[in-house]
C-alpha cells in the first residue's frame, strides 16, 4: 500500500466512529427498497457494537413511523432475515413487533412483556396506554422505576358519582 501525500499510510478501515457516522448517514436517507441490503451489509462490520448500533437506530425510528401501520408485518418481515445475524438487533425487532400487538390490541403474552429488555419495559411503562401491559409491569417490572413508571400510569377507575347528603328540598306551600 502506497502512502498519501502527507507521507501517512491511507486507512483502509477507518476508525469505529467515522464507520458509525457513515452507517448512520446512510440509513437515514436510505429509500425503503434499499433498506434490506444496506442493513445486511453494514451488520457485516467488524464491530459488533457499531453495526448493531446504527442499525437499532435505524429500525426504531422506521418501526415507530410505521408501528401501527398495515405495512409493518411486510417491513418486519423483511428485515427478519438480514437482522438475525447479530442477536441484540433481531431482539430489537421483536420487541418492536410485540410493542406492535400491544398498541393494537392484539394478543400478546405477559411473560413476553416480563422477559424484554430494561429498553422495551421502560418504554412501554412510560407510553403505553394498555392497562395489562401496564399492571405486568407494576408488579414485575424489571427495575424499580419501571415498576414505579407503570404502577403510576395504569388507569384508575373512575368512581361513580357521590350521592348528596343533603336531603331533596321539601316542597313548600308555594310550590
Amino acid at each position: 500500500m502506497g502512502e498519501s501525500a502527507s507521507g501517512a499510510v491511507p486507512d483502509r478501515h477507518p476508525d469505529e466512529h467515522v464507520r458509525f457516522a457513515r452507517y448512520r448517514r446512510a440509513l437515514a436517507s436510505v429509500a425503503p427498497d434499499e433498506a434490506v441490503a444496506l442493513v445486511a451489509r453494514v451488520l457485516t462490520d467488524p464491530d459488533p457494537t457499531v453495526a448493531n448500533s446504527a442499525v437499532c437506530e435505524y429500525l426504531d425510528r422506521r418501526a415507530a413511523e410505521l408501528l401501527t401501520d398495515p405495512g409493518y408485518p411486510a417491513w418486519c418481515r423483511e428485515l427478519t432475515g438480514p437482522v438475525a445475524v447479530d442477536d441484540f438487533t433481531a431482539r430489537r425487532l421483536r420487541e418492536w413487533t410485540l410493542l406492535r400487538a400491544i398498541a393494537l390490541g392484539e394478543p400478546w403474552d405477559a411473560e413476553q412483556v416480563l422477559t424484554a429488555s430494561n429498553w422495551l419495559q421502560l418504554r412501554l411503562a412510560a407510553e403505553s396506554r394498555d392497562a395489562a401491559a401496564l399492571a405486568a409491569l407494576a408488579g414485575g417490572g424489571r427495575t424499580r422505576r419501571i415498576r414505579s413508571t407503570a404502577g403510576s400510569r395504569i388507569p384508575q377507575p373512575v368512581p361513580p358519582p357521590r350521592q348528596s347528603s343533603i336531603p331533596p328540598a321539601q316542597k313548600g306551600p308555594h310550590s
